[in-house]
């Protein structure tokens, strides 16, 4: 499965895992999270105990009508494709990674934070 993965204070990158529950634990270190914040069919997986373990804050989650933060994901995430016609998780497509790389890229980052 082609993903993109996001860490705390890097850019994203695309990767490609296996799609078990195995591989996705491993890359966000611990049990998974998904959430749909996006109007496309693209899943954040993150991991579930983030707040609580006290991992690194990594990027916000912003409301795209307000522009407004309105969650922050802690430790490390990945998105991957998410469609509704089934229960697993699949591929990005390469428009979806080059969207959703400048989406969580450091600049956008760096720019949302300047407001805040």
């Amino acid at each position: 499965m082609r993903i993109l993965i996001v860490e705390p204070g890097s850019e994203p990158y695309p990767a490609e895992i296996g799609d078990s529950l195995e591989a996705m634990q491993s890359v966000v270190g611990g049990l998974i999270d998904a959430v749909y914040p996006f109007e496309e069919r693209i899943a954040l997986i993150c991991n579930d105990e983030g707040c609580l373990l006290n991992l690194p804050t990594n990027r916000p989650l912003v409301n795209p009508e307000t522009g407004e933060i309105y969650d922050v994901v802690q430790g490390t995430f990945f998105l991957c494709g998410a469609p509704e016609s089934s229960e697993h998780f699949t591929s990005l497509t390469e428009e979806e990674l080059a969207k959703f790389s400048k989406e969580f890229s450091l600049s956008k980052l760096l720019y949302l934070l300047s407001f805040t």
